[in-house]
């Protein structure tokens, strides 16, 4: 074994490395902290077709839900989706206990689509991309019904 080498991935290679990387620290993070109740969390819609034009991934673990990812499909932005998607997601992670969701955005996505949900800018990251920032919200969940 030679510790000095760095084998370097791309795509598929990545995305396998990945999963790893998150099962390794998952298991480091549990064993830390007591708390192994982590699970992801996702939703999608449908056209009539069963074409996927909405989805999100989350992931909850000990009282909080991480939104990975939420997208809608341009040519049905504006028709209520991302919001039932938003709904759906902190409902279940109400139902798993959580008292916050977290997420980030850039500052050309979807930041005032956050804020009309009630979530509290926490963070700004500038340069993330270059001539943009990378926004961290949170919203509390502890007063929702």
């Amino acid at each position: 074994m030679n510790a000095q080498r760095v084998d370097l991935y791309h795509d598929q290679e990545c995305e396998n490395l990945e999963a790893l990387l998150k099962q390794r620290i998952y298991a480091f993070n549990s064993q830390t902290t007591g708390y192994f109740d982590g699970r992801a969390v996702g939703g999608c819609m449908r056209s009539e077709s069963g074409e996927i034009i909405a989805a999100f991934s989350a992931y909850t673990w000990e009282g909080c839900c991480e939104i990975s990812h939420l997208w809608v499909r341009a040519s049905h932005r504006g028709r209520g989706l991302g919001h039932a998607l938003m709904r759906a997601a902190e409902l279940e992670a109400m139902r798993r206990s959580c008292e916050q969701v977290v997420l980030s955005t850039h500052s050309f996505q979807s930041h005032a689509f956050y804020e009309q949900l009630d979530y509290k800018k926490q963070a700004v990251i500038q340069g993330q991309p270059k001539g943009h920032a990378n926004i961290v919200y949170a919203k509390s969940l502890k007063d929702q019904n």
